[in-house]
């Protein structure tokens, strides 16, 4: 297998600058894990928040109510759709870096 497909399947399979970094590109590779890394942990922060309300909306409730959780996790979709869409950005171009040869 080539070299530049076994860095493209690491950036996809693993995490985006991991390819870059069995290439040689250190720097390129360490910037991209940090800023995957940056976006998930403000993801992750961010979907715990929205779970402590949530709990809260249940607790006050007794029970599960859709429209009440909707409500609370209304305001945070952008966020989340903002999120996500960085990420997918960086990983496309963590696989599609990690694939051309140079």
């Amino acid at each position: 297998m080539k070299e530049n497909v076994k860095a493209m399947l690491l950036s996809a399979l693993v995490l985006p600058g991991v390819g870059q970094l069995y290439r040689g590109r250190v720097v390129k590779g360490g910037i991209l894990i940090a800023l995957v890394s940056l976006v998930l942990l403000i993801f992750v922060v961010l979907a715990a928040l929205a779970l402590q309300e949530i709990l809260q909306v249940v607790r006050i409730a007794g029970s599960v109510d859709p429209r009440a959780v909707a409500e609370v996790l209304r305001p945070r979709l952008p966020a989340f759709l903002w999120l996500g869409g960085i990420l997918l950005c960086l990983w496309l171009y963590g696989v599609i870096d990690a694939l051309r040869d140079r």
